[in-house]
């Protein structure tokens, strides 16, 4: 699943607001409850791994000149949710690269 978010900050400051920030997007999974690993293997690239209510989910985060492209591989047993966590994607990732 891909959901890309539109902004106009440019990828250096994107890059800045998602280093600084990556530690609340645990927060941002129902319940609070979420295991959030981060890393960063490429400067445009966030990779991301999810741990939460039994379940794994990985993806990443690409980040382009005039979009951040969330990627998120979900498993085959929750294809069902992909338009809530599309949904939640967009909201919160507009979050992670909003001004404080």
């Amino acid at each position: 699943m891909r959901v890309p978010i539109p902004h106009s900050l440019g990828k250096e400051e994107v890059r800045r607001r998602l280093q600084s920030r990556s530690h609340e997007i645990g927060q941002f999974v129902p319940g609070g409850m979420a295991d959030v690993t981060t890393t960063w293997p490429h400067e445009d690239r966030m990779d991301l791994s999810v741990k939460a209510m039994g379940q794994g989910i990985d993806g990443c985060v690409i980040v382009e000149e005039d979009q951040v492209i969330f990627e998120i591989n979900l498993p085959p047993a929750l294809s069902f949710v992909e338009p809530m966590v599309a949904g939640a994607i967009r909201q919160h990732g507009q979050k992670l690269i909003a001004p404080k």
